[in-house]
């Protein structure tokens, strides 16, 4: 038999129903696990004490010899995003400011991810309040890539998506504003899924204007994804604009053959790649034509210096409003970083008439994009401008000697499916010449979130970039 933590969450999961595993060896096999490559990594952290959770998978064992199944994620391990609220650990926000927030309530998704039968051994690392595309923090440090652990894991799911990579969970959750699901997906050689805005829900202070970030789920394949993200998703009253319950099982049958592919590219010569990063990605397209689809490269219709303005002054906005309270007070302004005391002294400079601007050029962009999808059924894009960076940079100041004038410009690719609130599945592209990975995204139609999935599937079986992990 395989070893435990090369299964894949579903394989695991029939493996436990079935009662070919027990809860108990899987717990210890991943935390085996997790002693032996995690101190390489530092992907997952606030690691709850390995009596407990074998005390705890003992007793999912006992429920189910009692015949109760409490769901697919039964016995699982599972470690929640550190952005993320759950009962009882250490919820730091990768902020000095919360380095001792212990909540005493789960967020919606890691509800139901309990109650589907996960057991939470702790948290994976992010950087300060998801601030940046690189894990970092003053809280736990840094974490690096498994495939190169000089390297960063990207972020702000960073921790997620090295710990599926070095097999240290077997499915994982993340969250995504500015490509944080997406970029971490192709650094580390996983799956990630941005939904629909909306469809899976959330606590939160502030309900109606944050219409940007999203919780989702990661993978080691797009079957899992898909069934974590069922798990997730669903009406909840607490978050007044969260979607409707609809089927979200993965179709992993869909034929793709006659698809219409829009290849975006780098938007006619706009942002800036690192050199082999949008070769090996425009690669990537020869998988679709062998699937049957059409794929074309799509012109310029957008003016994406405006678009750019237009996710500045919504971003500034809304970290503003969000971090009002710790900027007020000097002692934990003092904790921040100065990525983030930039984002909210920008905000406090808004009018009232820049914004609703910024919502105009969103609502102008979101018209665009689903212009394009009166022609093309998927859209495809690099799920970065650049490869796996140095793991003691803090940003990339430069791409191919371009300066990049913000900490986040060199992820400008990953604005245009948040503006528009559309589902994407960010899925590997393979290994440049240096050997590390890159991903792609494919972008699909407002709510057509399992068409999406179904696409990713059909491209994960026409390739096998998904069967190399790293070597430890």
């Amino acid at each position: 038999m395989q070893d435990i933590t090369d299964l894949s969450a579903l394989a695991l999961s029939a493996a436990i129903a079935e009662r070919r595993l027990d809860c108990r060896s899987v717990m210890a096999a991943y935390l085996s696990r997790i002693a032996a490559i995690n101190p390489r990594i530092n992907a997952i952290v606030s690691l709850r004490p390995a009596e407990d959770l074998l005390a705890e998978a003992d007793e999912a064992d006992r429920a189910l010899a009692a015949g109760e199944h409490r769901g697919w994620l039964h016995g699982l391990p599972f470690a929640v995003k550190d952005l993320s609220e759950a009962k009882g650990i250490l919820c730091s926000f990768g902020s000095a400011n919360y380095a001792d927030f212990v909540p005493d309530y789960d967020d919606i998704h890691v509800e139901r991810i309990r109650a589907a039968g996960a057991i939470v051994i702790g948290k994976t690392n992010a950087p300060e309040m998801g601030l940046g595309s690189h894990s970092y923090n003053p809280v736990f440090g840094v974490t690096r890539n498994p495939y190169d652990t000089g390297k960063s894991a990207g972020g702000s799911s960073g921790g997620a998506a090295a710990a599926l990579a070095a097999r240290l969970l077997p499915v994982a959750d993340g969250s995504d504003m500015m490509g944080s699901l997406r970029n971490p997906a192709g650094f580390n050689n996983v799956v990630g899924f941005r939904p629909s805005f909306g469809r899976v829900p959330s606590l939160g202070n502030e309900l109606f204007l944050g219409q940007l970030a999203v919780n989702g789920p990661m993978g080691r394949s797009v079957a899992d994804v898909a069934a974590l993200l069922a798990t997730q998703a669903g009406h909840d009253p607490r978050d007044p604009l969260s979607l409707v319950d609809e089927d979200l099982s993965l179709d992993g049958s869909r034929d793709l053959s006659g698809a219409r592919i829009g290849w975006l590219g780098d938007f006619g010569g706009y942002l800036p790649f690192e050199p082999g990063v949008l070769e090996l990605c425009r690669g990537t397209l020869d998988v679709f034509r062998r699937l049957g689809c059409t794929v074309e490269d799509v012109a310029p219709g957008f003016d994406m210096a405006r678009l750019w303005q237009t996710w500045r002054t919504l971003r500034h906005f809304l970290v503003a409003g969000g971090q009002a309270a710790d900027y007020d007070d000097p002692a934990r302004r003092a904790n921040m970083k100065p990525e983030m005391i930039w984002e909210i002294e920008n905000g406090r400079g808004l009018s009232a008439a820049e914004v609703y601007a910024a919502s105009l050029g969103r609502s102008d962009w979101h018209r665009y994009v689903s212009g394009l999808f009166e022609t093309y059924d998927f859209l495809v894009l690099p799920s970065a401008q650049v490869f796996p960076f140095e793991a003691e940079m803090d940003w990339p100041k430069a791409i191919d000697g371009r300066a990049m004038d913000t900490y986040h410009r060199w992820m400008e690719v990953v604005i245009g499916p948040t503006l528009a609130g559309l589902p994407v599945a960010a899925m590997p592209a393979g290994f440049g010449a240096n050997g590390l990975p890159a991903g792609i995204q494919i972008i699909g139609r407002a709510r057509a979130d399992r068409d999406v999935l179904a696409a990713a599937a059909a491209y994960e079986k026409a390739t096998d970039w998904l069967a190399r992990p790293p070597r430890f």
